[in-house]
């Protein structure tokens, strides 16, 4: 079987992260069978659909490094398609037009409510005479089109995550509705669960891989496809990503878009590095930090758990840390320009970029973090309060007096660490201090606060335009 699969993101908002890990394991999938990988716009939602969501699945996933291999099919393009199929379902008795009000279906889920039974359409418009339709026509009522679906009916198949699975026809909440309300003589709107199975029919997709959620869709659709007569899919269903109370991860848990978590600082490496392990257990022997490239030649269906997957921020921040440890200053570099110069910092030159970007990076979890540790070495620092009570201390002034008297008569381009530790070892000396009072009352002075990086190459790079004496200057 030559392995097709897709993506069918609905472009009613931006690309979420479920959604991106579906992608993924799809993406996955295709690569380890040679196959080849999809995407849907399923846009027939006309009021809620954007283009601008459109763009950011498309540079979502881009991101990610999850490429399509053919051009986008955009459902809403299909329509007719759709209503072809539906009246065929309609000529061959699969399909009929229900004429039940919206008020009569809500006084029947509520009398279902206080029996206590589930709502469910009680099929109350499968076998109406000519004569009964006619009379809804005259009244102008507009009907639903609902195929049908038996009670009696047992839908099976086996699923490559969960195995064996089997529902029953009465639990699938009576004939379903394939198409909106419209006039007698037309076909409404098609609905979700027909367009699908017309859709990937058409694309000839051989694995359908997607959430668990879709469970009783899958069931519903099988019953289309054998309706149809078409060739039924493998299904898979992947689990759910929870948030820490063990709740479906939505919106309200803050960040969930693919795009947010680029803004927030996340590489695209670490992201999808991330995304894989939400479901799926690696092989022994394999490290959980790898490139996705690197697993698609090992992932297996066999490997992702039936359990939901358990949103982890500290697993992301660690991930992510490690991407940015691994990347050359060149290329860590050419994270932080574009956010350096948001900012309106200048970098006087590209080797002080790389000495910068250097000394900041080993403490990096997030490309963002760049922004803040940088930020001493362009802009006036603020004194903090462990910063002040230093700089309050008596011998603090002399000693930064001492030091600002030997910077005025150095070459500022030549100075060096060995420069830096002598000047430091000379006014341990001449003031007759500890090292460690020279050094922190240094620090406070040039960053306005005890804590930060290497103090002898920060000094250096702030030395090489004379920030360190007008940052020492304005304290003596």
């Amino acid at each position: 079987m030559k392995v097709r699969v897709r993506l069918a993101p609905s472009p009613t908002g931006t690309l979420h992260l479920g959604t991106a890990r579906t992608a993924l394991f799809n993406w996955l999938f295709a690569k380890k069978e040679g196959g080849t990988f999809l995407l849907r716009i399923e846009d027939t939602d006309l009021e809620r659909s954007k283009e601008e969501y459109i763009k950011n699945i498309y540079d979502g996933l881009q991101w990610l490094g999850i490429n399509w291999d053919e051009s986008p099919t955009i459902q809403s393009e299909r329509v007719n398609e759709h209503k072809q199929i539906i009246k065929t379902l309609i000529d061959k008795g699969f399909a009929y037009k229900c004429y039940a009000s919206e008020a009569e279906l809500d006084e029947m889920r509520e009398t279902q409510k206080k029996n206590g039974l589930a709502p469910k359409y009680d099929n109350r418009h499968r076998n109406l005479t000519s004569e009964q339709e006619a009379e809804f026509i005259t009244a102008g009522r507009e009907p639903v089109i609902r195929f049908k679906i038996s009670d009696q009916k047992l839908i099976s198949w086996n699923d490559l995550i969960r195995g064996k699975m089997t529902w029953s026809g009465k639990d699938l909440g009576g004939d379903m509705v394939i198409a909106r309300r419209a006039p007698a003589e037309s076909i409404g709107d098609p609905l979700y669960n027909l367009v699908v199975v017309a859709d990937d029919s058409a694309m000839q997709i051989s694995h359908v891989i997607r959430g668990e959620d879709h469970l009783s869709n899958t069931a519903k659709q099988i019953l289309l496809y054998e309706a149809l007569d078409l060739n039924i899919p493998v299904f898979a269903h992947t689990p759910l990503i929870l948030n820490s109370e063990g709740k479906k991860l939505s919106k309200r848990d803050g960040v969930t878009s693919i795009s947010e978590f680029k803004k927030m600082g996340y590489t695209s490496e670490a992201m999808a590095n991330y995304m894989t392990l939400l479901g799926w257990s690696v092989p022994e022997g394999i490290n959980e930090r790898f490139k996705i490239s690197e697993i698609s030649k090992i992932f297996s269906f066999k490997k992702v758990n039936k359990a939901s997957a358990k949103f982890d921020w500290d697993k992301l921040n660690w991930l992510n840390s490690q991407v940015i440890h691994e990347m050359s200053a060149e290329t860590l570099l050419e994270n932080l320009d574009p956010l350096f110069k948001e900012k309106e910092w200048h970098i006087p030159s590209h080797e002080w970029g790389i000495n910068l970007v250097g000394l900041i990076g080993p403490s990096m979890v997030l490309i963002n973090d760049g922004v803040d540790q940088a930020k001493p070495f362009f802009e006036e620092p603020e004194l903090s309060d462990d910063g002040k009570k230093q700089l309050e201390i008596k011998e603090a002034t002399v000693i930064l007096k001492f030091i600002l008297e030997k910077l005025g008569d150095r070459d500022a381009a030549s100075f060096s660490k060995e420069k830096a530790l002598d000047l430091i070892n000379q006014a341990t000396k001449r003031c007759e201090v500890k090292k460690g009072l020279v050094m922190k009352s240094l620090r406070a002075a040039l960053f306005g606060t005890l804590n930060g990086p290497d103090l002898i190459q920060s000094w250096i790079l702030l030395s090489r335009f004379s920030k360190d004496r007008a940052r020492i200057s304005r304290l003596i």
